[in-house]
């Protein structure tokens, strides 16, 4: 498929194959369409051409909408509500109450429930964002740069909450412009400039460019014409 914006190409012949119950990392420079991308998989993209096909249904079919969960850059949280009371709304919504607890539980914020989102910082919010995500039990799970601005020990913590959800069957596209983060995912989608580069694994990726810094072998793949 490919996408028009203001008259120009942002996506250009995109075709790509998401495995179920995986991490596949989406990862290229700043700029280069990742979250059109993304927003095309959710349904929210529009002058989209092409075929877009998520669980079997068109993207954004309104079947979806309980089995694809969706955490944008910004924090999405009403600030003058506590954590549970923003989980709880998203959970009237699909008729999931019973998932309130969990969902919080699942990104460390138990001990935060009852703080207004307000009081909590940058990443605490995004963490809320994901477990506004997770209460629909989602199938599929699409984070855009979800840990961006965070420190070390926060990115760590979160990749591995990342890979649980993975071990339950939760298939995941997380998107980054940090190729150390490559080393977390299963699959790997690289793009430049609205294009494909590669689908392939990260070993794959070093066996095909002779290199095992990631990041020097995507640089190499780019040099090489992505071939």
């Amino acid at each position: 498929m490919s996408v028009r914006r203001g008259g120009h190409p942002a996506l250009r012949d995109i075709g790509i194959d998401i495995p179920r119950g995986a991490i596949t990392g989406l990862l290229g420079p700043s700029g280069c369409g990742k979250t059109t991308l993304l927003r095309t998989i959710v349904g929210t993209q529009s002058h989209v051409s092409g075929q877009v096909d998520v669980l079997g249904r068109p993207a954004g079919s309104p079947e979806l909408r309980g089995l694809v969960g969706y955490v944008t850059q910004a924090a999405s949280v009403y600030e003058d509500l506590t954590v549970a009371q923003n989980v709880h709304y998203f959970a009237t919504i699909f008729g999931t109450k019973d998932a309130v607890s969990e969902s919080i539980a699942a990104v460390g914020l138990d001990d935060k429930a009852d703080a207004q989102a307000s009081d909590l910082s940058g990443g605490q919010r995004s963490r809320v964002s994901l477990a506004c995500a997770l209460v629909s039990r989602p199938q599929v799970l699409i984070l855009d740069e979800p840990t961006v601005g965070l420190d070390p020990v926060l990115r760590a913590d979160l990749w591995r909450r990342f890979r649980r959800l993975a071990d339950d069957g939760v298939t995941l596209l997380v998107s980054s412009h940090v190729m150390d983060e490559a080393e977390q995912c299963d699959n790997l989608i690289l793009m430049r400039e609205g294009g494909l580069v590669a689908e392939l694994t990260p070993d794959e990726l070093r066996a095909r460019t002779g290199h095992n810094n990631l990041e020097k072998a995507f640089l190499a793949l780019i040099e090489a014409g992505g071939q």
